[in-house]
């Protein structure tokens, strides 16, 4: 049974769900909102601090989605906080692409730091995920002089027209929006042998490729982890065509998986990395980073008005020191005691066929049968409400996934709580 004794670290809920109050704004933001957003359940946040939010209601939920794996260091860490704060007070806005401030390269030395194979890097900071894929795209056939990529099904790259062309998450996601960026085929996740063997063979000149865009772990696509062999063996063929590698770092960096970059659990070695939602603990940040050989565009060749904000440096640099002095490490932790629990509950519950990922990057997969494996989205989705009214914040991800994606500072006690209302929350509705 879920934990009964309620912390100031654990939910209470006092309303039916939703609340009077956030009935009042879902009806407004179903007028005034666009419809193409999706909302898994009808959570009106107010506040929240660490792995807690509470809504406008009153009720306190346990965050083990992060902001879709955004807040990093927890929600309005203090420090984080008194850095935007300061910021703020001094300077808050000059533009990055036409005038200098100190913060763009004491931020871009850090990240150079963090990269493990001690080469020369240089960063181009953007506002976003999904920008940072559109720049290493723009750079990647700048370097090269070619035009096409390669991506793999069930991969998120994001939503504006070059990154939606790499993306292959979900066909609605794409549906009305062609003809999208020409030059980008998909192949199955996985299997690096399948580029050779078939697609340079039989549809796609390798001397045209630009660049080989992957997910070290997919993130929407489910939490699919990579056979060991497979992002070793990509890198070899793209060596041997002169293919450059971007890494979409965007979910699974900033030490979501137990280590700082989601790459670094493989031999493997891109040449462009693409970074944000974690990186700077819910301040709009993209960052595109690549070997500085690479990087040699010529001014005006690429740039963006509020990319690189003083306030969105200043939370990406305290982030940045937090995660290596303590959530990373915490990550790794917390995804060791975690998931031999999730693994258990397979024997109490036939619906989960598989729990995989790293550090705090987890994926349950739910099925109508264990043996045929047979996808669930219905189930999977009533499951992630009953955890919702439980006081359980989480996500689906891919087909038949629920994510687990929470802050990586949550403690021994909160996991535990989710592990066990997740295992009440089946219960209840796979009968």
């Amino acid at each position: 049974m879920a934990a009964k004794i309620m912390s100031d670290k654990l939910p209470k809920i006092v309303t039916e769900l939703p609340g009077p109050r956030a009935r009042e704004v879902m009806e407004n933001d179903h007028r005034y909102i666009s419809p193409s957003y999706t909302r898994s359940y009808p959570l009106v946040a107010k506040s929240a601090r660490g792995a807690i939010v509470e809504d406008v209601d009153g009720n306190f939920f346990l965050d083990f989605s992060a902001g879709i794996a955004v807040c990093s260091t927890g929600h309005c860490h203090p420090d984080v906080v008194r850095a935007i704060q300061k910021q703020a007070e001094s300077l808050i806005h000059m533009s990055g692409t036409d005038f200098y401030y100190e913060q763009m390269p004491q931020l871009a030395r850090k990240l150079e730091a963090l990269m493990p194979d001690g080469k020369d890097w240089r960063c181009f900071f953007g506002n976003s995920g999904t920008e940072a894929i559109e720049a290493a795209m723009k750079l990647a056939r700048y370097a090269t002089g070619r035009w096409q990529f390669i991506a793999f099904q069930f991969s998120f790259h994001g939503r504006t027209m070059g990154s939606l062309s790499l993306t292959s998450s979900k066909a609605v996601q794409r549906k009305g929006f062609g003809p999208l960026v020409p030059g980008v085929t998909h192949i199955p996740y996985g299997n690096a042998s399948y580029l050779e063997d078939v697609v340079f063979k039989t549809t796609v000149n390798a001397g045209e490729v630009a660049a080989i865009v992957v997910e070290a772990i997919q993130g929407e696509g489910g939490y699919v982890v990579p056979p060991p062999e497979f992002l070793p063996t990509l890198e070899k063929i793209a060596r041997k065509h002169g293919i450059l590698l971007i890494a979409d770092e965007v979910q699974c960096g900033m030490g979501r998986t137990g280590k700082m970059f989601g790459f670094e659990h493989f031999d493997f070695h891109p040449d462009i990395v693409a970074i944000a939602k974690g990186i700077a603990s819910g301040m709009p940040l993209g960052v595109t980073m690549a070997h500085a050989d690479v990087m040699t565009w010529q001014p005006g060749a690429h740039a963006s008005t509020f990319g690189g904000n003083p306030v969105c440096l200043a939370a990406a640099l305290e982030t940045v020191r937090l995660l290596q002095e303590q959530y990373v490490a915490n990550s790794a932790k917390m995804g060791a005691f975690i998931r031999p629990k999730l693994e258990k509950l397979m024997s109490r519950h036939a619906v989960i066929s598989d729990v995989r990922g790293l550090g705090l990057m987890i994926g349950v997969e739910i099925t109508k049968d264990r043996k045929t494996r047979e996808k669930a989205p219905e189930l999977r989705d009533a499951i992630i409400n009953e955890c919702f009214h439980r006081g359980l914040l989480i996500l689906a991800a891919g087909p038949s996934t629920i994510r687990l994606s929470p802050p990586l500072m949550v403690d021994e006690e909160q996991a535990q709580f989710a592990v066990d209302t997740l295992s009440d929350a089946i219960a209840a509705v796979a009968k």
